[in-house]
């Protein structure tokens, strides 16, 4: 079949180690599916594979990709949930969990195989395009707002660094839940689209707010750090789920943070039930993914390079015919 791959490790200049061609097809094993592949959405998680990051030499060449939808062995359309070994279903219990990509082969490829207790029902209000946008960035935006944060209607919250997928789904995602949503980008285009999507406001990183905010949603990491501190009202939270700006930022702003009492709280992915329930939301709400370009999986490595460049605003899908 044909798939994309990591075929070798490069950290300096990743996309060396990107390659698309012939792959064996998913062999049938207990507890598992197989899924016929319609969408699959690229994340920053793909290029830290290329790089190393939570991919061993040794498993590859490894398909990359995490998300997808498709339809299954029965004819049914269905999303993956991409933790494996959350709960032990299809691989046992002392198995540690893993994203998909990491030990078992993704879903840039015509067909993945996952334990049958990963696939999920796609609501028919969504097309496989957006349903695959879901499992990975939207599912981590979800979980951080709504279970890491507890934000409720009428809190206010700062998303750092529009354009990113996480980023993209928890400024949809705030407004659509009744939340005051600040946003920043370096870009002033990217600044306004955050506002055509429900940001009240758009500023620069590091602009002083109209308002200290409840919570923070951090992805950006070192560059942004100090001003997500320093954003928050006495009390509120810090949720982070990435550093793409490096993990070590100069002022780690300790003194305000015991000071005002505030909350530092590390997140990832999320759970199968908040999935279930991030389809269901979206399905009844109407709320559905940016999507920044679709392409065919053959020209997966322009999506690549598009995301590696910055040069986008939400997700790129990938699409099998």
């Amino acid at each position: 079949m044909f798939a994309v791959y990591a075929a070798r490790i490069d950290r300096d200049q990743p996309l060396t180690g990107l390659e698309s061609g012939e792959r064996p097809a998913p062999e049938s094993r207990p507890g598992w599916s197989t899924v016929t592949v319609k969408a699959a959405s690229l994340n920053h998680h793909d290029l830290w594979s290329l790089r190393g990051v939570g991919l061993a030499e040794d498993k590859l060449p490894m398909i990359l990709g995490c998300d997808a939808a498709g339809i299954d062995e029965d004819g049914n359309e269905v999303v993956l949930h991409s933790v494996i070994g959350q709960t032990g279903h299809g691989v046992g219990p002392r198995e540690p969990r893993s994203i998909l990509t990491e030990r078992y082969q993704g879903t840039f490829a015509e067909q993945v195989s996952v334990p049958t207790w990963n696939i999920l029902p796609k609501p028919k209000e969504l097309s496989f395009e957006e349903a695959a946008c879901l499992p990975t960035a939207w599912l981590t935006a979800y979980r951080m707002l709504f279970t890491n944060a507890g934000v409720r209607p009428g809190d206010s919250v700062l998303v750092q660094g529009a354009g990113g997928g996480v980023a993209t789904a928890a400024i949809v995602l705030g407004k659509a839940a009744g939340l005051r949503v600040f946003a920043t980008s370096r870009d002033e285009a990217k600044r306004k689209r955050a506002l055509e999507l429900g940001a009240v406001e758009a500023v620069e990183p590091g602009a002083r707010l109209p308002q200290r905010v409840d919570a923070v949603i951090e992805t950006v990491g070192a560059a942004t750090w100090s001003h997500s501190v320093k954003s928050l009202r006495p009390g509120g939270t810090l949720v982070i789920s990435g550093a793409t700006s490096g993990d070590r930022p100069s002022h780690a702003e300790l003194t305000r943070i015991f000071f005002l009492e505030l909350k530092v709280v590390g997140s990832t992915m999320g759970t199968k039930d908040e999935l279930e329930d991030l389809l269901s939301f979206c399905a009844a709400t109407g709320v559905r993914p940016v999507i920044d370009e679709v392409l065919p999986l053959d020209r997966a490595r322009e999506g690549f390079e598009r995301m590696a460049s910055g040069e986008l605003f939400g997700k790129i899908v990938l699409t099998n015919p």
